[in-house]
């Protein structure tokens, strides 16, 4: 059986690495800067995990001996069963990161193929709200706040690509009777943020100081 070690930002790395390789053998003849592309991208694949096996090295360092674009759709395939998905969680645990929304709006979490979510987010359209739950250590944690629209592209804070952005803010707590608020600028559409995201650095770092 499959122990599943690629979580989806790693998985998005793997695949980012995949598009870049088989782009550069369509448009390289010299082998020797093909030979350093293979390389390389197999060394950004697994500076992207902590704690590889042997084996689970070597399989990630296959993607040096494909040619073709079916070579490295086989492979990416092939690491399928090996996805970490989002952990496990209910409507009632949502429920309860979000205790003041009495009628809170959740997405049908059975459509969801959580192989490929790094965060969990939704938007309440009718009262503009980004709602976003994280599993971190251990726990799940839930932010949300005010989304709007920008209506220009730019550069997401979770993804780092350049999409359609919106304006998130939440409201944080400085003190015992002062509140604050921190925003940035995040991918309208989060489906696609999962898709594009490779590392969660930012993502962390934004909902931890949102979450004070």
């Amino acid at each position: 059986m499959s122990t599943p070690f690629i979580r989806n930002h790693q998985y998005n790395v793997i695949k980012t690495q995949t598009e870049f390789l088989l782009k550069t053998l369509r448009t390289v003849a010299d082998r020797k800067v093909l030979e350093t592309v293979r390389f390389r991208a197999a060394a950004n694949i697994v500076e992207a995990f902590d704690g590889l096996t042997k084996d689970q090295q070597q399989m990630l360092e296959q993607i040096t001996t494909f040619e073709t674009a079916y070579d490295f759709q086989r492979y990416l395939s092939a690491l399928e069963p090996y996805l970490e998905p989002y952990p496990p969680i209910t409507l009632k645990q949502i429920q309860k990161l979000f205790p003041k929304h009495k009628k809170l709006k959740v997405p049908d979490l059975q459509s969801i193929d959580f192989r490929y979510v790094t965060y969990l987010s939704w938007v309440d359209i009718a009262t503009g709200r980004l709602f976003i739950v994280y599993p971190f250590e251990g726990q799940f944690i839930g932010i949300e706040g005010r989304i709007t629209p920008t209506n220009k592209k730019g550069y997401c804070l979770f993804c780092n690509r350049h999409q359609e952005l919106a304006f998130f803010t939440v409201r944080t707590k400085a003190s015992l009777d002062n509140y604050s608020s921190i925003g940035q600028y995040v991918c309208m559409e989060s489906h696609g943020c999962n898709q594009g995201i490779t590392n969660t650095e930012a993502l962390e770092k934004f909902i931890l100081s949102a979450r004070k």
